[in-house]
């Protein structure tokens, strides 16, 4: 089988110390991982709203230690849960002149990260009314197109997902990623995935593993690979969402990850497309 590479393998979506939750890396570690595999960037996230200064400063760390000739970013973006004021314009407008490079709608704050948790839904951001985007996201996707940068979905529903996308469209943003629509909290169907693909054009991101609760996880693996051969690769994003004590290492899940599609006859080219070349033009880097 052939053996993939990691370098200039680029992931927009881990999480990492310090953080509420105990992570397997901090943000140091994690910068110093990516160097040793040769990694080209990795996005930082964080439920606690913002993530830009953490990557910034790690971006000075690598620097000092290791000069200006690694080829790794660590770059940072901005969650829209509660701990920032929700859908608040002026916290993402800040936050995209920092430099943060991906704006998620709402976690652990969404409604349906709520409902599915068992707690009451009302209790969450509401981002859709009357069959309509908030007034206040609207503003937000303006910010996300001007900026040109990337509008993931988070926990959000499938069913708020499609008003979203098609606002989100209307408003001029061009890069939008389905965040783990695998995932047993957002539940979306393999058909609403195809859909949203067809009609949006967005990109799919496909995670390595998944919480089931209770410190359980799921590999998404076998799943990845069915979407990949039913959507098509130029529409999914090979991600992690890692940093759990209870997997492996970052470098060793993406890793895993790859060689797995490798191994089931995804071509090489196709999994650098996305781990590499689709991450990279999201975050409009070379």
């Amino acid at each position: 089988m052939p053996r993939v590479s990691m370098k200039g393998v680029c992931d927009m979506h881990v999480h990492t110390n310090p953080d509420l939750r105990l992570r397997a890396y901090t943000d140091f570690e994690l910068a110093e991982a990516a160097v040793r595999v040769g990694a080209k960037a990795i996005v930082i996230k964080t439920h606690l709203g913002f993530t830009v200064n953490r990557a910034a400063l790690t971006n000075e760390y690598i620097r000092k230690v290791y000069g200006d000739n690694t080829g790794f970013t660590m770059y940072g973006g901005v969650v829209m849960n509660k701990v920032i004021g929700g859908v608040n314009p002026e916290a993402v407008e800040k936050g995209l002149k920092l430099g943060a490079k991906v704006i998620w709608l709402p976690t652990q704050s969404a409604r349906r990260h709520l409902e599915a948790m068992g707690q009451d839904p009302s209790g969450g951001i509401e981002l859709v009314r009357d069959g309509k985007v908030i007034p206040e996201l609207t503003d937000v996707f303006h910010l996300v197109r001007d900026y040109d940068v990337t509008l993931g979905t988070a926990h959000v529903s499938p069913e708020e997902a499609f008003v979203i996308v098609e606002a989100a469209r209307d408003a001029g943003v061009k890069k939008i990623v389905i965040t783990h629509p695998e995932w047993w909290v957002v539940n979306m169907s393999v058909e609403d995935q195809i859909r949203l693909v067809k009609d949006y054009d967005v990109i799919l991101e496909r995670c390595y593993a998944q919480n089931m609760g209770g410190g359980k996880y799921k590999s998404n693996l076998p799943d990845n690979l069915e979407i990949i051969q039913t959507v098509g690769y130029k529409n999914v994003m090979v991600a992690t969402d890692g940093g759990q004590t209870e997997n492996p290492h970052w470098e060793l899940a993406m890793e895993e990850y790859m060689q797995y599609l490798a191994d089931h006859g995804i071509p090489l080219e196709q999994i650098d497309y996305m781990t590499k070349e689709l991450p990279c033009r999201l975050l409009g880097i070379d």
